[in-house]
This record gives structure tokens, C-alpha cells and sequence, in this order.
């Protein structure tokens, strides 16, 4: 079975990362590993394969940033050329991101089978690029691999019923690896002198919040207000974005260039709690009993919010500033998005449907 697996950016790296090493024990599956390069900065891609021991894409395809016309059509363009010549029995694709969907459209062109990887998330805010991306692709997908029952039932109501598997997520396999991998290779509290749950983590990535002066103005000024240490791994975008609005970081505000996945998962699981916008993040919190405030006005993973142990606060200063006051660690802590086997179900299907 000739599988071509298509990511870009970091959240990818780490969910292919469980199937790659399950195809690696499986001698009849052949991957061919196409990294589009989407994110190409070496902390936030080359650390990642490292780590997770990913092996080195047989393609790096090296678009890097750009509009999203251009960079989704340039990897449109690279992705068709590889898939003619591999022809494979599956596209795999994850997430929601251009390299999702361009690989997604480059496949379904050429009637070669996609399976996508977390699909039925649904924010249903057709503002988020991400949001595009995942109904495009979930619409032209052959496999659909869910995370969760609220996944397969956004699916439902477009329609979309054949070959549709809830198999748990992904991304908590990758978790469990690399908690006990970061227990014996990583020092980052040490190296940043930080005592656990004394301090704050941040990440701030998504457009919604770094292209909207605005929203990036009130979330700093949350930050600054807060009387404790924020720990900030800052995405390029982000500081490309301060930059370029004139904004000051706060003396309580440690800025860190991109870590690796061991040291974030660290950061995370010490932290007293997590302010993001991150999708992925918010999943971690969760499996990590760290409480989140979520920097977006909506959420595609609504379990965390009913359990208690996330927290929707938009970009608004007032309402960031309430939740750090309140935070407060739920009693309740039921099992979401299944049990570290993701990965395994993931392959038997695409196994059991590589004939079909």
C-alpha cells in the first residue's frame, strides 16, 4: 500500500509523526513524505522531525509564507507533479491548514483517494482560513478520520456519512510519546529558571488575532496587566506583526523563539495555566489538567469548554484579565478525544479501504 503523506506546519509534523512510525512496523505500507514547507523555520520544523523521529521527507517542497492564493497554488502545482509520478492508494492529509487543502484539490484532480486526518472539526466562522480549509477538504475526502462524536456529527449535517470513523485523536497519542520523551530529554524549566504552575504560558499564532492591529492590541494589553510572569514562544507572525504596529513587549512577557515539541509539552504541563489561540494547545491543556483561557471567539474543540476546563475570551482585554482571576481547576475530568490508539485505527481502516 503506497501512501503519500502531505504536511506543512508544526501541528502536522507532530500528528504524522504516529502514523509514520506505525507504517514504519507495517513492511507492506510504503510512505512517501511530502513536506511543503509551509513552516520552514528550523524551530518550528526540523526540531519537530528530530524529535518525534519522523523520518526526513523524501520531498521538501521549500514554498514557505506568502498570500494564501499563492502559497495554496504553488503547492497545488509542486504536490500534482510528485502525485503523477507516485500514483499511491492514499493521500493523507491532517488538519486544516493550505498544505491540507492543497494537497486534498491535487489528489481529488487525479481521482486519487484522500484520507484526511482529523476531519469534522467545524469553528463555523467562514472568516478563519482554517475553517475553509476543512470543509473543502472533508467534502472532497474519501476517509474520514474523526476525533470525537461532536466531528462525525458536524459531518452528518453536511451530508457527509460514507466512510466516516470515529478513531479518537491523534494528537493524544502523540502526547503520551512525548511526555515520557520529554521526561528524560529536555532541562527547559532549568535553562528558563522557571518553578512549576509560577507562571503563565502564551501562544498567539492564528490571522484572526496577529493581522487585526486591534485584537493583537487588547491581547498585549491583557498581558501586560497581568501580574505574573507570561512565558511566550513567539510564531514569526506574530513578531512580525508587533513589529509592524509598533507594539512594545511587556517587562512580564518572556519572549522565546519557537521551541521544540519536547520542550513545549514541559512548558505546558508546569504551567499554572495556558492563555492561546492554538487548536492543537487547547487539546494538550486538556490531557495535560492545565486550565486554558482561549484567545478566539469560538472554538472547534466545544468539549473542553463544557467540561470547564477551557475558557472562551476572545481578544477582549476585560474578559482575558477575568479568566486569569478565576482560573480554577475543575473537579471533573472525563476521557475526550479517545485513548492514545488513534494512530493504530487510523491505519487498520486505511488498510481494510486501500482495495475498495
Amino acid at each position: 500500500m503506497r501512501i503519500v503523506t502531505i504536511v506543512g506546519a508544526r501541528p502536522q509534523f507532530i500528528k504524522a509523526a504516529v502514523l509514520s512510525r506505525r507504517f514504519a512496523s507495517h513492511p507492506e505500507c510504503e510512505e512517501t513524505l511530502i513536506h511543503t514547507g509551509q513552516h520552514y523555520d528550523a524551530n518550528m520544523s526540523a526540531v519537530f522531525f528530530e524529535e518525534l523521529t519522523i523520518p526526513e521527507p523524501t520531498y521538501n517542497l521549500r514554498i514557505g509564507s506568502g498570500p494564501h492564493g499563492q502559497q495554496t497554488g504553488r503547492m497545488l502545482e509542486a504536490i500534482e507533479r510528485i502525485l503523477i509520478d507516485v500514483q499511491p492508494d492514499w493521500v493523507l492529509v491532517y488538519g486544516d491548514t493550505n498544505s491540507t487543502l492543497a494537497g486534498a484539490l491535487a489528489a481529488s484532480k487525479q481521482h486519487l483517494r484522500v484520507a484526511h486526518v482529523e476531519a469534522g472539526l467545524r469553528s463555523f466562522n467562514r472568516k478563519m482560513p482554517e475553517e475553509i480549509n476543512r470543509v473543502l477538504t472533508d467534502h472532497v475526502a474519501d476517509l474520514l478520520l474523526c476525533p470525537s462524536s461532536t466531528a462525525v456529527d458536524n459531518l452528518t449535517r453536511e451530508g457527509i456519512t460514507n466512510n466516516v470513523h470515529r478513531v479518537g485523536d491523534v494528537m493524544a497519542d502523540a502526547l503520551a510519546f512525548a511526555v515520557g520523551q520529554a521526561q528524560r530529554r529536555t532541562n527547559i524549566l532549568d535553562r528558563l529558571q522557571l518553578a512549576p504552575k509560577d507562571y503563565l504560558l502564551a501562544t498567539v499564532h492564528r490571522a484572526e488575532n496577529t493581522d487585526s492591529q486591534a485584537r493583537l492590541y487588547h491581547i498585549f494589553a491583557a498581558f501586560k496587566a497581568i501580574e505574573e510572569t507570561i512565558v511566550l514562544p513567539i510564531h514569526p507572525r506574530t513578531r512580525r506583526a508587533m513589529e509592524s504596529y509598533g507594539m512594545e513587549q511587556p517587562s512580564n512577557v518572556r519572549l522565546l523563539e519557537p521551541v521544540g515539541y519536547l520542550d513545549m509539552v514541559t512548558l505546558e504541563r508546569s504551567a499554572r495555566a495556558i492563555l492561546t489561540d492554538s487548536g492543537g494547545i487547547q487539546k494538550e491543556a486538556y490531557w495535560l489538567s492545565t486550565p486554558c483561557i482561549t484567545l478566539r471567539d469560538e472554538t472547534e474543540w466545544v468539549e473542553t469548554i463544557r467540561t470547564g476546563w477551557n475558557v472562551l475570551t476572545g481578544a477582549n482585554t476585560a474578559r482575558i484579565l477575568m479568566a486569569v482571576r478565576n482560573i480554577s481547576t475543575p473537579t471533573q475530568h472525563p476521557p475526550l478525544y479517545g485513548d492514545s490508539n488513534a494512530g493504530k485505527r487510523c491505519v487498520a481502516l486505511l488498510k481494510e479501504n486501500a482495495a475498495a
